[in-house]
């Protein structure tokens, strides 16, 4: 299972690297949909004993992160008529870099931790810390408020990967509270998204400063 569940986690962090390199937003939403479906696996790869609970949060997961929150996106790219990033505030290029630096300086952090004999032989720490490092560059680099939205869904995942080691610790419903917790932030910010297009013809979210009073 130990190796599935890192190959699970080395497609994530390619995945991580393409969100940062690429400018159409509709593929960064399809990159965050794969990527949630595939991290829906990881409960099940985690322990192969049979539980209702573990298949419950797996099917809500995949459900979530996979479908249901990319469709809400989606329909958010549709009402906006939005195709691409442009301008954000550091290039593609460099973020992309800084992307892999964040995903090198992540393994060589988590190789000198204490882990235990079964996690150090998994790279779920330094896939962690890497995909959170990815959702704050996004959230931080980017202008458009759908792509920072995905930012925080891509954050939210790195969290989810980190949860995995304490499966046998925490509760299943914490992993279920996370989840809740990003689909109302997620329905929240896609009225957000609708509101700023609909008052400024556009979703750069620079333009929240003429607010001010």
């Amino acid at each position: 299972m130990d190796t599935w569940i890192n190959a699970i986690l080395v497609v994530v962090i390619l995945l991580n690297l393409f969100l940062l390199g690429s400018s159409r937003i509709r593929a960064l939403v399809q990159s965050a949909a794969i990527q949630g479906t595939l991290l829906g696996f990881l409960p099940m790869l985690v322990n192969p004993e049979v539980s209702v609970l573990r298949t419950l949060v797996a099917i809500a997961t995949i459900l979530l992160k996979g479908i249901l929150i990319p469709q809400m996106l989606f329909k958010a790219l549709r009402d906006a008529q939005i195709k691409r990033e442009v301008e954000p505030l550091i290039g593609f290029v460099p973020t992309m870099l800084f992307g892999a630096v964040g995903t090198a300086v992540s393994i060589a952090f988590a190789s000198k931790l204490p882990l235990l004999k079964g996690h150090a032989e998994l790279i779920v720490v330094p896939a962690s810390f890497s995909t959170i490092f990815t959702g704050f560059l996004l959230l931080t680099t980017r202008v458009k408020a759908i792509t920072q939205t995905i930012g925080y869904l891509v954050l939210e995942n790195g969290i989810y990967i980190f949860g995995i080691l304490l499966l046998e610790a925490v509760p299943f419903l914490v992993e279920l509270g996370i989840l809740l917790d990003l689909f109302v932030g997620i329905f929240v910010v896609s009225i957000i998204i609708n509101h700023i297009n609909r008052e400024f013809d556009s979703l750069d979210t620079n333009r929240l400063t003429s607010l001010k009073e």
